[in-house]
């Protein structure tokens, strides 16, 4: 039985698509000359080219650039593709024509097929609708790819990669409270070092991620500079004046994140760059991830012949050969997804450095592989979280045992016996595979100046780094891991010293402002329409 078709038109001529296709014939030709990876843009691209349509259709309404009840139904059309209702016809390989051109096409004819129907005509009827002069009214590919790029990633940073590192630096956190009073062995070179608590480490690495999170947030500011109205090349020709400023307004009120004009549209339009930074810092958070993962692999190794400092839960066995075998999974899936987000960055620093002339054609790729780290780095936070962090548990004893026995706590004892004692006191400890406090013992060294030296509950201690921390001292108060923070406020108000800092805004719109807040933002809805 023969498929039902209709016919389609372009400057290249007729086509046939099937006839329930919303799509039209660029997208047609698009998906027989690129049939590469079988790869499409993700949700959350194609979401924001909904937006960037459904804002141009508003305000050219408000202009009275396109008749107010094709205006509506253009928009109407173009929340159905952000609700994600109309996926099924965007059907564009992420390896296509240079600058996007079939995928803002492709989204150009959905809309405009979408539309004519609810304007009561038949799917497609460009005589209703056209994709071209409607759809993309007072705009280009060059332009409006690069801004669904720069909406879909603020978006998904903001609601949720952000969210779900800040679940996990609460529950690093909360370890470091429940670890607060366990000492334990430092190390360093892979060797061992002073004594230390086990809730610092996991307050340090609760702080680190802190940082990051910050430094992600700053580089998204950037982000919410979209160059509306730029057009080809930035001149904006054939774009009524005043549509730019229109369109980012209802841009950031249907998203409420800050978008603004970019200072210089030429410079929007040739260069993706604030894409590159981004994905350089989330390059760098997912170093800090790593190191996280590898730490907690190391600390607990064993149950028998490493370390077992700590026991991470158990969620699947882990050998198909060695029965009773427990891997640490979630912390290898974290690391394979790093390695993955690495060569993300790869690709966007290469395409980014690709530009020519007035414009950048690598957008395509760029925007694949920075939305493909940023959904796998959340996808992986989470369950690193929910499946390995919130389930450690400590093992006291041990941690204290190798604690005591470390022969970095001569570092202590010189101060009070001397350096050439000291260094006897290590040798015959080496010698003879016992403690420091055992072999000071054996070498007749004073008791109580062995007790005080190698006091670990003392030296796992942080020592005060300010006066008022050392009054606190002396009074006998100590301020436990979780409690305690080395990273430096997130806002001005938090602290006079903190660096200048605001919410950017189309009031304030600068380079590199960061700080836009989105971690407190609320998520949307997938069904939330503007109106």
């Amino acid at each position: 039985m023969r498929l039902e078709t209709r016919i389609v038109r372009d400057s290249l001529g007729e086509l046939e698509v099937p006839a329930e296709a919303y799509y039209g014939a660029q997208t047609a030709r698009a998906m027989d000359n690129f049939p590469i990876s079988g790869l499409r843009l993700p949700r959350a691209f194609i979401r924001a080219q909904g937006i960037v349509k459904w804002a141009a259709a508003r305000a050219h309404a408000q202009l009275g650039a396109l008749d107010a009840r094709k205006a509506d139904a253009i928009c109407r059309a173009a929340e159905e593709v952000i609700r994600g209702d109309l996926d099924d016809w965007f059907r564009v390989d992420v390896y296509q024509a240079g600058a996007g051109t079939s995928q803002n096409m492709n989204a150009n004819e959905v809309i405009a097929a979408r539309a004519a129907e609810l304007l009561g005509g038949a799917r497609g009827d460009t005589r209703l609708v056209h994709p071209n002069d409607d759809v993309n009214m007072s705009q280009s590919t060059n332009d409006t790819i690069h801004i669904a790029m720069n909406i879909a990633a603020v978006e998904e940073l903001a609601h949720r990669l952000d969210p779900a590192l800040a679940d996990l630096e609460q529950a690093l956190r909360e370890k470091a409270a429940a670890f607060g009073d366990i000492v334990k062995s430092g190390r360093t070179h892979l060797q061992d070092a002073v004594p230390m608590r086990l809730g610092d480490e996991f307050a340090a690495w609760a702080d680190n991620l802190a940082r990051h999170r910050r430094w992600v947030e700053q580089a998204a500011g950037d982000l919410l500079a979209i160059g509306f109205g730029g057009n080809a090349i930035g001149t904006g020709i054939n774009t009524p004046p005043g549509f730019a400023e229109l369109a980012v307004r209802h841009v950031a009120e249907y998203t409420g994140l800050s978008f603004r004009l970019p200072a210089n549209p030429f410079t929007f339009n040739q260069n993706p760059d604030e894409v590159v930074w981004v994905s350089a810092a989330l390059r760098n958070l997912a170093l800090a991830l790593q190191r996280i993962a590898n730490d907690l692999r190391l600390l607990s190794s064993g149950p028998r012949t490493g370390l077992a400092e700590i026991t991470l839960p158990a969620v699947q066995p882990g050998s198909s050969i060695m029965p009773g075998k427990v891997n640490p999974v979630m912390a290898e899936m974290l690391n394979m997804v790093v390695f993955q987000v690495l060569g993300c960055d790869t690709t966007i620093a290469q395409a980014g450095g690709a530009g020519q002339l007035e414009l950048n054609v690598m957008m395509p790729v760029m925007a694949a592989n920075l939305l493909h780290e940023i959904a796998i780095l959340t996808n992986a936070v989470r369950v690193f979280t929910d499946r390995c962090v919130r389930g450690i548990t400590a093992d006291a004893e041990r941690c204290r045992a190798y604690a005591e026995r470390s022969l970095s706590l001569a570092t202590a004892l010189n101060t009070v016996v001397g350096y050439d004692t000291a260094a006897k006191v290590v040798k015959h400890a080496l010698a003879h595979d016992t403690s420091l406090l055992e072999a000071g013992r054996a070498l007749g060294v004073d008791e109580a100046a062995l007790q005080r030296a190698l006091d670990v509950n003392r030296l796992s201690l942080v020592t005060p780094r300010t006066l008022a921390e050392s009054g606190e001292a002396l009074a006998g108060h100590r301020t436990p891991p979780a409690a305690r923070s080395f990273t430096p406020p997130r806002t001005p108000a938090e602290s006079a010293d903190a660096p200048a800092a605001r919410p950017v805004t189309s009031a304030n719109a600068g380079p590199s402002d960061g700080w836009i807040g989105y971690a407190t933002l609320p998520a949307r809805e997938p069904g939330e329409t503007s109106d």
